[in-house]
């Protein structure tokens, strides 16, 4: 190869520009969120955290609040439906399947490998009134946390495995709010085995919780 053509082909390798991976970015962007914020998380530490050009991440994602919104349903893909799919598993009974959910809750919660917490409570806190729009849209998700539980429950009863009496809605808004306390404490430190003794709480207290409203 000539000198000149030694020019032509390294020009146009700085000239080609480097394939922006979508899904790593937003795992980047969902671990910052997480762990600071949406608030106190910028483009810029996005832009520094992820190695993309700005104009990138605004070409791929309009603004920082397009690129949470994907963050959001990245942790969804990849780790509400984890929980979701330990409720809903067929083989199990009513009670297994809401220890199921919550054991593999506290795991998730609790993995070292990310902040500690249920992402959509975590980041729920600490907005303000210009952030009205992002926080509908995280009550609506975690809305659906615990649609789920009650969806799960209803299927039981019409399966015969709960008393037609039960009050669904009062046990699901139950489980919502130990599920909002497991949030909590896993983002102040606390172990796996701390979460599951709370669990075993839940099972010990089941028999009487699933026969909420019956007289």
């Amino acid at each position: 190869m000539t000198t000149t053509e030694q020019d032509a082909a390294t020009r146009k390798g700085r000239g080609r520009p480097k394939t922006f991976d979508r899904e790593a970015a937003l795992d980047i962007a969902l671990e910052l969120f997480w762990r600071h914020g949406y608030e106190a998380t910028s483009l810029a530490d996005l832009v520094a955290a992820t190695g993309a050009k700005a104009p990138t991440l605004y070409a791929e994602f309009t603004n920082k609040e397009g690129m949470f919104r994907a963050a959001v349903d990245r942790y969804t893909e990849k780790f509400a439906s984890k929980s979701a799919a330990a409720l809903s598993c067929p083989d199990s009974c009513v009670a297994s399947g809401v220890e199921n959910y919550f054991r593999s809750t506290a795991a998730c919660f609790t993995d070292s490998e990310k902040p500690g917490g249920c992402f959509f409570i975590c980041t729920s806190t600490g907005l303000s009134a210009s952030s009205e729009d992002v926080a509908k849209m995280l009550r609506r998700r975690h809305d659906n946390q615990e649609q789920n539980l009650l969806e799960f429950l209803q299927d039981r009863q019409t399966a015969g495995e709960l008393d037609p009496r039960a009050d669904l809605k009062g046990i699901s808004a139950w489980l919502g709010c130990l599920l909002q306390g497991m949030s909590v404490r896993a983002r102040e430190g606390a172990t796996e085995a701390e979460l599951n003794a709370l669990v075993d709480t839940l099972m010990l207290q089941w028999p009487v919780l699933s026969k909420l409203g019956v007289d």
